[in-house]
């Protein structure tokens, strides 16, 4: 197999890197890098193995089946005590479904959405309580008098399960904006029972640089109560002319949020432009650098800035892919089913049209595997089931179940 990265000198540099250690996870053999295209720019690494590092492949056999296709623009997938499925969709609905993907209630009387563009109804997440109070949080897209806003609501899921009982919003990212696009939205209980909140910065070239902004809720990781309040003692708590609830900053699209449930870091991936879509291990106070940094390019081809990939203060991701694979949602698998996906991250990947598998050790990426390509899918949202399978909604309106065989 031919590979065009980059140049002789930083293959070198990157292949150094590819030798798998086994220790802490299941020996895998090394294969060459999934990603064979040229990149959209001839950036180099800051590191080896920040990109395109050795392929692996599962070796469980597995059963991949198409368990409801009658859904319509999901968009986000939450797992159910019953082993059930709680699914927004795009215009404005919620769909509750069977453990084997039978429609089973559809929820409506939600809030307005703006569903043009990126818009829509969004992520939504269960309260770790839920099986008790059964209250959810979802994250749409607010019309204003002066553009959109990505809005946080809760409410309580009603007995009948076709309606949200006493919908509150809790939090509004500021400023609105005339744009469609890049919302980011996903919503993250932490263990101390608060929310981990991503927000994209909108896209315009005339608003992204709020990304970099302290008293902007754009392109953000925020850290809220489930009131919406600012988490206490947060890295910029009383800081002049900053919002205490930011937690990161310097994002660009975030539309993967996780926490890792072997390490507790909590875990990002987000759109870069034309190439650099990224995945970061979000620490507080951090700054990730969009759109000061990044390894993609302009829609044109065009630098971004002043066209650099580092700079101090600003933090490096710990894997990106360019040419472009458009990070839709990630996720980790721990259950002991398929026990050589314990511990690794799924990303799904909207232009890419696959679900890639990245294999971690020590907080760096040491395997990538493409799975479910050529289906023709954007993978939009991912969970590992009550059955230790994982479920993936897609743009197409399909709910895919992987599994062992």
């Amino acid at each position: 197999m031919s590979i065009n990265l980059f140049n002789n000198k930083t293959l070198g540099i990157l292949l150094a890197g590819l030798t798998l250690n086994c220790a802490n996870i299941a020996c895998v053999s090394a294969q060459n890098p999934v990603e064979t295209n040229e990149p959209s720019a001839d950036y180099k690494p800051a590191f080896a193995g920040q990109t395109r590092i050795a392929g692996v492949k599962t070796k469980t056999p597995l059963d991949i089946t198409i368990i409801n296709e009658k859904l319509e623009n999901p968009w986000a997938i939450s797992v159910l005590p019953n082993g059930g499925f709680l699914i927004t969709q795009k215009q404005g609905t919620m769909v509750i479904l069977t453990p084997d993907g039978k429609l089973s209630k559809k929820i409506t009387g939600l809030p307005k959405v703006d569903p043009s563009g990126q818009g829509g109804l969004l992520d939504v997440t269960l309260d770790p309580n839920f099986a008790k109070n059964r209250m959810i949080y979802w994250a749409y897209s607010e019309p204003q008098d002066k553009g959109v806003l990505l809005a946080i609501a809760k409410g309580k899921l009603a007995a009948n399960e076709t309606t949200i009982e006493n919908q509150t919003i809790i939090y509004r990212a500021t400023p609105a904006y005339g744009g469609k696009l890049q919302y980011g939205s996903r919503i993250v209980f932490d263990k101390s029972g608060n929310l981990f909140i991503s927000t994209g910065e909108r896209s315009g070239n005339d608003i992204r640089i709020q990304a970099q902004y302290l008293n902007s809720s754009l392109g953000k990781i925020l850290h809220l109560t489930t009131d919406g309040k600012a988490v206490a003692n947060g890295p910029f708590a009383g800081k002049a002319d900053a919002k205490p609830e930011i937690y990161a900053y310097g994002l660009r699209n975030p539309d993967g949020l996780a926490i890792n449930p072997l390490t507790g870091d909590l875990w990002e991936a987000e759109f870069g432009p034309k190439g650099g879509d990224e995945v970061n291990i979000i620490k507080p106070g951090k700054n990730y650098g969009w759109p000061i940094i990044t390894y993609g390019t302009e829609y044109s081809g065009k630098k971004v800035g002043d066209g650099i990939q580092q700079k101090e203060g600003m933090e490096q991701p710990v894997y990106y892919w360019n040419p472009s694979i458009s990070p839709g949602c990630i996720a980790f698998y721990n259950s002991n089913s398929i026990a050589e996906w314990k511990g690794n991250l799924f990303v799904g990947g909207l232009g890419g049209s696959h679900i890639i598998r990245l294999v971690i050790k020590d907080n760096k990426i040491v395997g990538e595997e493409r799975l479910l390509e050529g289906k023709g899918e954007r993978f939009r949202d991912m969970v590992e089931g009550k059955d230790g399978a994982l479920y993936s909604v897609t743009d197409n309106g399909h709910l895919f179940r992987i599994a062992k065989k």
